[in-house]
């Protein structure tokens, strides 16, 4: 390895797959209709060519079919590509679809034996962690039962504790964690966090955009199997969600609205220290509430509600979503509103924007975008401040 700072390569990589137009059930349907046995090569992943640096966290973004998993399952070495080459330099740990690695018909003590086995640890290794991962998962109760009477969020926990306790140093992580409760999600971004801190690497698929622009360093965009663009991750979401979503024209106040539309985010009002009347400017360390008014077409299931902060420029302030405080209503339909409130608000004195947005609970589905709903200033407050975007309130302590 030439560069100990590269941890994983992915060298013009191309992994295709025979579909069969016409299957045989019998031999001698085989050999009678052999010259209808038709097929063609689907090409999954097409030349793909980057490299993962130790320390970072690496998306991979596409829409379904893209070649996003096959690429994961080439990188864990699932699968064998048809040409280039993948090399991993350091522990890895894999967690893929659903159920892989495990077998349905042992006990969920077997199967974690068994996964963290293929994930490379020795028995005496896994025997040492065994209690570790089992409390992680949270599945004492039934961690002696058959596989295939978990649920599909039980198989997510108990495959996810392994994987982090295989004491991987590249994490591989498919979209299987939306299938997880609110609580076991944020235990998960927990320890991505914890994993970045420590300097461990992630490899990460998945449709939430927001968390994309949070946790990645950088990111891939695949399209059909190729890798169409590659680099900072607040610049490929906003593409990618350009290409997948379209986007209408502006309205008159500047705003760029994209989305399947069932639900929309229809006005958006500031209000500041209990006054009754909207505004647009506040100062520091104001209360502050924002107001979103909404309008659905029909009945949405679980939708998550978040808005991002922009200082003038690009720069996030903050990004909060229901999803994350464990808000997430059963169902929204009709109209009504929502109220997002700031305490002693922390901004500095500046010009910023609110982006809204509304997806479903695994934020693959985008049901509203609102691009610069609202533009507001913020004035000089206490306490007072001249850099940076926001406050942190120090208490200073001189001689």
């Amino acid at each position: 390895m030439s560069d100990p700072a590269i941890i994983l390569t992915v060298d013009h990589l191309v992994k295709s797959f025979r579909i069969h137009h016409q299957k045989s059930n019998s031999l001698k349907s085989l050999i009678a209709g052999k010259a209808r046995n038709r097929f063609e090569d689907f090409t999954a992943v097409d030349d793909v060519t980057f490299e993962v640096r130790e320390g970072e966290v690496f998306g991979i973004i596409g829409q379904n079919g893209s070649g996003k998993s096959t690429l994961l399952k080439c990188m864990a070495g699932i699968l064998q590509p048809n040409s280039g080459s993948v090399h991993v330099f350091r522990r890895m740990g894999a967690l893929l679809e659903l159920g892989a690695g495990f077998h349905p018909d042992l006990s969920g003590r077997e199967n974690v034996f068994l996964n963290a086995a293929i994930l490379g640890m020795g028995r005496k290794e896994i025997t040492a962690r065994f209690d570790e991962i089992v409390d992680f998962s949270g599945l004492h109760t039934f961690i002696d039962q058959p596989a295939k009477t978990y649920s599909s969020g039980m198989y997510v926990r108990l495959a996810f504790a392994v994987a982090i306790n295989v004491d991987p140093q590249l994490l591989i992580v498919d979209e299987i964690l939306a299938v997880g409760d609110v609580s076991f999600q944020r235990r998960c971004l927990e320890k991505f966090v914890e994993f970045r801190n420590e300097g461990r690497t992630i490899v990460l698929v998945t449709h939430d955009m927001t968390g994309v622009k949070s946790l990645c360093d950088r990111a891939i965009w695949l399209e059909r199997g190729k890798a169409i663009d590659e680099g900072d991750p607040s610049d490929l979401v906003e593409a990618y969600t350009e290409r997948m979503l379209g986007a209408e024209a502006p309205a008159a106040d500047g705003s760029v609205r994209r989305g399947s539309g069932e639900i929309k985010i229809v006005q958006i009002e500031m209000f500041v220290n209990g006054e009754t009347t909207s505004v647009k400017r506040c100062r520091t360390s104001d209360d502050v509430v924002i107001r979103l008014h909404y309008e659905a077409e029909k009945s949405i299931p679980q939708p998550v509600v978040g808005i991002e902060i922009e200082a003038l420029g690009g720069a996030t302030v903050t990004a909060p979503n229901t999803r994350d405080v464990g808000l997430v209503p059963a169902t929204m339909s009709g109209t009504g509103v929502i109220d997002i409130a700031f305490a002693n608000i922390s901004l500095l004195p500046g010009t910023y924007d609110i982006h809204t947005n509304i997806s479903d609970f695994t934020r693959a589905i985008v049901y509203d975008n609102l691009h610069e709903a609202l533009r507001f200033d913020v004035l000089t407050g206490k306490p007072y401040e001249t850099g940076g975007a926001i406050t942190m309130r120090p208490d200073w302590t001189l001689p």
